[in-house]
């Protein structure tokens, strides 16, 4: 994260700007925005999810929870505000539900309920794995092309919560088929108690052939390889070079299988190379699928060798981590505004890991009448706005990495300074903090310190592929190799652009931190393969 930094000019003027902090409506009362920080009801299952942009809290909850009657057993909000919402209350979730938040304005937030049911339809002699449409409530299997309509038995069945009765029966229903042309088909009334009922329609389709290839993509020196088959049959992959004439078999350590579907994760293979796969069942092979590995790139400026730097008068010096002559590179910090009452927090240092070159030094500082913290990021600085900054994180990036690497140092200082918000961290230990993330976002992530504008970055943004972190609260006094495997959340998505942020104190964006807290980092680079 990267933290506010005061931007005034002089003294006098940060206590101006910190008297005037607070937007004034008409009516003179200053505007406090006002959020959701915390809420659990019963049946929830993990964290809620906040959206402070949207205004949003998104709640996961078991199957058998009566979404009419959910207690909440936990709700916190901004301090100060009154609430429409209260602990013990009993709330109807089958739509959105409508809090409002008031001091001085309303803010009305939604909250939102996510019924996580595990649905399942499987059918003997069943080809592949069934499509599950729960919005159309259409379940579609496919089977063996000469399996008779008349032969048709269901295996298992399960499309409503844990109990629910299929056709007023408990156990797996008697099915009346209905064939059309092509398909044969069944409808079932699915009902749990008096709070969920679903009528479904039920599918079974002929496939000509028992293996299909279902996807490829190819990363740089990765493969991620989908098949469908018969399942009990010898189900794999077969790959080969464009150029090649001869296939190879994928190792089957490689594949993972979850009944009749299969997965290859294929390491090993050579960048910017074409090749084609297909899956096998048996005696069967799917339909051969081609795909184009990356270009193995590395991140501009991860060495941290290049720095320039600019005398800003009155022995403060501007530290800019890109080489003399050009106007901004592919890394930035809050330099700047240190700059205007103190000097870097950022800076290069000779102290490397392995003795040759630079690193760069991030010290969280008491400057004046705030906290910053030391930080460095892949983006831009882009203006200030009174005493906070708008930054833009992320610069284009269209590769699919495993994993960051390089090497980091870190003392960590007892938190010292901190907002109201944040009081209760006073006293521990400040945490280091690393993370990386791959995204489709359109356009760069812009980020606002400012609190009543307060724009973080959000790890569960949607638009996230790939993200990896690191997190220390213990002082790391020697070089220690970071190594940071990335996890994705598609492998078919493919990445606009890169974010890698690095800060010495975790709540630096809210005033709070170890007036000395210090993260080295060197050498930081991008690794394409994965280890047997």
């Amino acid at each position: 994260m990267v933290m506010r930094i005061i931007y005034n000019l002089s003294l006098s003027a940060v206590i101006v700007c910190l008297l005037q902090s607070c937007i004034k409506n008409d009516i003179g009362y200053p505007q406090i925005v006002l959020s959701i920080i915390e809420m659990q009801v019963t049946g929830q299952q993990g964290n809620a999810l906040v959206s402070e942009e949207n205004r949003t809290v998104t709640l996961n909850i078991e199957e058998t929870q009566d979404l009419k009657k959910v207690q909440v057993t936990a709700f916190t909000v901004t301090e100060g505000a009154e609430s429409t919402l209260a602990v013990n209350d009993i709330i109807d979730l089958t739509s959105p539900y409508k809090v409002t938040l008031s001091l001085y304005q309303n803010y009305q937030w939604s909250i939102l309920a996510k019924r996580n049911i595990d649905r399942t339809y499987k059918l003997q002699n069943q080809v592949g794995v069934s499509d599950i449409n729960e919005e159309q409530r259409l379940a579609v299997a496919y089977v063996t092309k000469d399996t008779k309509w008349k032969e048709l038995q269901l295996l298992e069945l399960k499309l409503g919560p844990v109990g629910a009765t299929y056709n007023g029966s408990t156990e797996i229903p008697s099915l009346n088929w209905t064939v059309y042309s092509n398909y044969a088909s069944a409808k079932i009334l699915v009902k749990y108690k008096d709070s969920f009922e679903e009528e479904w329609e039920v599918r079974a389709y002929r496939k000509d052939k028992n293996a299909e290839t279902k996807q490829a993509d190819g990363w740089v020196n990765v493969a991620w390889l989908y098949g469908e088959g018969l399942e009990g049959e010898d189900n794999g992959f077969e790959i080969r070079e464009t150029s090649a004439l001869e296939w190879q078999k994928v190792d089957k350590s490689y594949i993972t299988f979850d009944g009749a579907a299969f997965t290859a994760c294929v390491p090993h293979l050579k960048a910017e190379t074409e090749y084609i796969c297909r899956a096998y069942s048996g005696t069967d092979y799917g339909t051969e699928l081609s795909f184009t590995t990356g270009k193995a790139v590395e991140i501009p400026g991860g060495l941290f060798e290049d720095w320039s730097k600019e005398d800003k008068g009155n022995n403060k010096i501007l530290w800019k981590p890109w080489a003399e002559g050009m106007e901004k590179g592919y890394w930035d910090t809050g330099n700047k505004g240190a700059t205007t009452v103190g000097t870097s927090n950022t800076i290069p240092v000779f102290d490397t890991w392995n003795g040759s070159g630079k690193a760069a030094q991030l010290k969280s500082v008491y400057i004046v009448l705030k906290f910053a913290a030391g930080n460095l990021f892949v983006g831009d600085y882009l203006r200030t706005d009174v005493t906070d900054g708008v930054l833009s994180f992320g610069k284009p990036f269209t590769e699919r990495p495993t994993r960051l690497k390089g090497h980091i140092k870190y003392t960590s200082v007892i938190i010292d300074k901190s907002t109201s918000e944040f009081s209760y961290l006073k006293g521990r230990p400040d945490s280091c903090y690393i993370y990386v993330a791959l995204g489709d976002w359109d356009e760069p992530v812009e980020i606002r310190t400012k609190k009543s504008e307060r724009k973080l970055f959000d790890k569960n943004d949607p638009n996230i592929i790939a993200y990896a972190e690191f997190i220390s609260g213990k002082t790391i006094p020697q070089y220690t190799e970071l190594d940071l495997p990335l996890v994705y959340r598609s492998t078919s998505r493919v990445p606009k652009y890169l974010v890698l942020v690095c800060t010495a104190s975790k709540y630096g964006d809210y005033f709070t931190g170890g007036d000395g807290s210090t993260l080295w980092v060197d050498d930081f680079s991008l690794k394409y393969d994965y280890d047997d």
